[in-house]
């Protein structure tokens, strides 16, 4: 009877330290004022279940900003991430959502700069060899070109919101290589396309980590669930609306994007 009653403590103190844990982080996020900025990889296209007030941005509510803000009920929440969106974008217009009040950013952004979707293009349509001189120009204009405006991008964040707590997601790969893909692009192609990611994600990496600013890498998460990938496939491909090929779709945002940037905060 008595180790009944000293079980039975116990388990009551387990659950009331679960209780106070539990009341912490909703008393927390009920302070967190929180604007996602970005491009489609934050927007959500590819997710479906778009806003109506977002049109061609192309919002989800299924995109990791919007179920992050669902499971957590933060004070504010804005959404100013939007399809195609390039570093100017993110200058020019969805920086103004921002303020000193602002807590928590999140953003994706520099695959566009670099030219992610000609370059898409001409790996689909055209020659393996068209398709590395594609992957070469993006990667040349990512490691000489995309540093500064990059910096610009977090310099901007941080004037406008000096009380925030930012968290820079990169991109993953799109195909696992050698996958279970009968048809499609070559593995030169994909291999090609993989390394570009690796290219723009090291210096997304860098320039964040220089402005003190909270990187997380996704490819490792989306490892396996790329395209061509054995499990489920958390990537696009060729589709219709062609806009979203080559974008996380829900499953992607769920369960790759979504869980890293949790652990970003």
């Amino acid at each position: 009877m008595r180790s009944a009653r000293v079980v039975s403590a116990a388990s009551l103190a387990v659950l009331l330290s679960l209780s106070t844990v539990a009341a912490a982080t909703a008393a927390h996020a009920a302070t967190v004022s929180y604007a996602a900025l970005g491009d489609s990889y934050s927007s959500g296209v590819g997710a479906g279940n778009y806003t109506s007030e977002s049109g061609s941005c192309k919002r989800s509510y299924n995109s990791y900003p919007y179920l992050w803000k669902s499971a957590h009920a933060p004070s504010a929440f804005v959404d100013a991430a939007c399809s195609g969106a390039v570093t100017g974008d993110v200058l020019n217009s969805q920086i103004s959502v921002l303020n000193s009040s602002t807590t928590l950013v999140s953003i994706t952004i520099g695959g566009n700069d670099a030219g992610f979707a000609s370059t898409m293009e001409t790996c689909v349509l055209s020659s393996d060899s068209s398709c590395i001189s594609a992957v070469n120009t993006a990667e040349a204009y990512a490691n000489n070109t995309l540093p500064g405006q990059l910096d610009q991008v977090y310099s901007a964040i941080h004037g406008k919101a000096p009380n925030a707590h930012v968290v820079v997601l990169g991109y993953p790969h799109l195909y696992q290589v050698p996958g279970t893909c009968w048809f499609g692009i070559s593995d030169t192609k994909r291999n090609a396309i993989n390394g570009a990611a690796d290219t723009i994600d090291g210096v997304i990496a860098k320039r964040a980590a220089n402005a003190g600013i909270t990187y997380q890498d996704v490819r490792s998460q989306f490892s396996g669930h790329e395209i061509c990938g054995s499990s489920s496939v958390w990537l696009n491909s060729t589709t219709l609306p062609i806009d979203e090929s080559y974008h996380p779709n829900a499953s992607g945002q769920a369960g790759g994007y979504l869980p890293v940037f949790s652990a970003g905060v």
